[in-house]
């Protein structure tokens, strides 16, 4: 099958890649290697695809509507997986007007592609930023997510409105996919776990906020391609029993959100000893207040996601964390 990603040199985009090329599809990836971290960890992560015969990479904008248009119309999409956004949840309070640009402008112009090639699913990247204000524990698809508390957020809220709405319309089959903290091996550098062990190696001081008093749902990166791969052969479909209370299948549309998480937050302490255990040295921390726009919580609800696919994250924090550091150490040739 011939599948388009997008953000194909981002994190997740470069290990779901691998993996559907690794099961026998033709993939197509775009980016647009914008320096909002090191584009030289970019072209790292497309080199390595590039090595595949069934994988043609390419630099485009999601803004560039034309030059989106050509290259679908030389590939023809089966299957689009949208995940190139401007991301960080921080850097939307420096540069707002990037979030709307890409996330919104970016995303209509995929939601246009789907239609036009009418595909047979059409997969998006959500998160879970977008419970926002929520208080309800753990974060089920099927909660209200109304009060978003960045413009980060705000975009990817709205990015699942427009599908569900191009998803009604034109009958797309579509998944918003409710990412939570992922991490692992070729990692985000303006993520947590990057930036801890860069200033742990160096002996530099690292910054907690919220005096520690934070707990996140970290998703290990290896467990969520698994999900991701095994959602895309179950497109929703309209006016079918949904899979119990807490599916979020739209009555009026081909659509579902669905949240992959492990549903085991994780203390940031606790988080920080998993490093100081995989690299043998103890942090040097500086609690700091928390920032604007963060939440002191994140907690998937997996009951959705277990009953589509029989399958939720299980990878224990500390392996994941020592795979991380091992391949750091390893790409960035330090001790």
């Amino acid at each position: 099958m011939r599948i388009l990603i997008t953000g194909a040199a981002g994190f997740i985009g470069f290990h779901l890649a691998g993996r559907l090329l690794a099961d026998g599809h033709e993939v197509v990836g775009i980016d647009g290697m914008t320096s909002y971290y090191d584009v030289r960890l970019k072209a790292a992560r497309f080199s390595i695809l590039d090595e595949h015969h069934a994988f043609s990479g390419h630099k485009v904008m999601l803004e560039d509507t034309g030059g989106l248009a050509a290259l679908a119309e030389r590939q023809v999409p089966e299957i689009i997986i949208h995940l190139a956004a401007q991301a960080g949840v921080r850097y939307s309070l420096e540069n707002p007007r990037a979030y709307i640009d890409a996330n919104l402008v970016g995303t209509f112009n995929v939601m246009e592609l789907a239609k036009t090639y009418d595909v047979r699913h059409f997969m998006v990247a959500s998160t879970s930023s977008v419970y926002g204000a929520n208080t309800t524990i753990p974060f089920a698809e099927t909660d209200r997510a109304d009060h978003p508390m960045t413009l980060y957020a705000a975009t990817k809220k709205a990015i699942e409105e427009m599908t569900h709405a191009y998803s009604h319309l034109w009958r797309i089959p579509t998944t918003a996919l409710r990412f939570f903290t992922v991490y692992g091996p070729w990692g985000r550098p303006d993520m947590a776990l990057f930036k801890f062990v860069d200033a742990m190696l160096n002996d530099q001081i690292i910054e907690v906020y919220n005096h520690g008093r934070m707990e996140r749902d970290f998703t290990y990166i290896d467990d969520l391609v698994e999900a991701v791969a095994r959602l895309m052969s179950l497109p929703p479909e309209h006016d079918v029993p949904k899979v119990g209370v807490r599916d979020s299948l739209s009555p009026v549309a081909p659509w579902r959100a669905v949240n992959i998480g492990g549903g085991q937050p994780t203390d940031l302490l606790a988080f920080v000893h998993a490093i100081e255990i995989a690299l043998g040295r103890e942090a040097r921390i500086n609690l700091m207040p928390m920032q604007a726009g963060d939440v002191p919580l994140t907690f998937a609800d997996t009951a959705l996601l277990t009953a589509l696919i029989d399958y939720r994250p299980t990878t224990p924090l500390e392996r994941g964390v020592a795979q991380f550091c091992e391949w750091y150490k390893i790409h960035f040739n330090v001790g």
